[in-house]
């Protein structure tokens, strides 16, 4: 287009070199009519291409306004990964940690009711044991006052002498 309102001005510069010389003076002749018409084109050839200009600028900052906004949106989105990145990473050692640290504590209140347990079944077999021995001696002194003797008169054939208590000869009827 530009090239055109350069055509245009140098066909303007011809007209006027190639117009005739008036004698005794530096101007020139030319017809009025073909420079008017010249004029007119150089006229719509100007307006068309500072149009066209005028678009192509207002083009080219609504294409630069629009890649300006893409950039900042893809910077934002890089910054939101980012974050989220980061985040992922915190939140997966934070889960770690207090996964670490669940199962400690687990592991040390079982150990604490494992030891409680044992002390409790402990217990009970010591007062199970001191109620069999107390049940023992009566099955002992029952058995004497049966027989007829003393506490500590010598054992007869149903002696009981420890943990395995025997029958050793069944009793005499009569």
């Amino acid at each position: 287009m530009i090239d055109e309102v350069v055509a245009q001005i140098e066909a303007l510069r011809e007209a006027v070199r190639s117009g005739r010389s008036m004698p005794m003076s530096a101007s020139t002749v030319v017809n009025r009519a073909d420079f008017l018409a010249a004029l007119d084109r150089l006229e719509a050839t100007y307006l068309a291409a500072t149009t066209e200009s005028h678009q192509l600028v207002s083009h080219r900052e609504s294409v630069i306004e629009e890649a300006e906004k893409a950039a900042e949106e893809i910077v934002r989105q890089a910054h939101l990964e980012e974050d989220r990145l980061v985040s992922d990473t915190e939140v997966f050692r934070l889960a770690q940690r207090r996964a670490d640290e669940v199962l400690a504590a687990a592991q040390a209140d079982s150990d604490a009711l494992r030891k409680e347990t044992e002390a409790y079944i402990e217990q009970r077999f010591a007062n199970f044991e001191h109620s069999l021995e107390r049940t023992l001696t009566e099955v002992r002194r029952g058995m004497a006052n049966l027989s007829g003797r003393g506490a500590f008169d010598e054992p007869t054939a149903y002696s009981v002498d420890g943990p395995d208590d025997v029958l050793l000869a069944k009793p005499e009827a009569g």
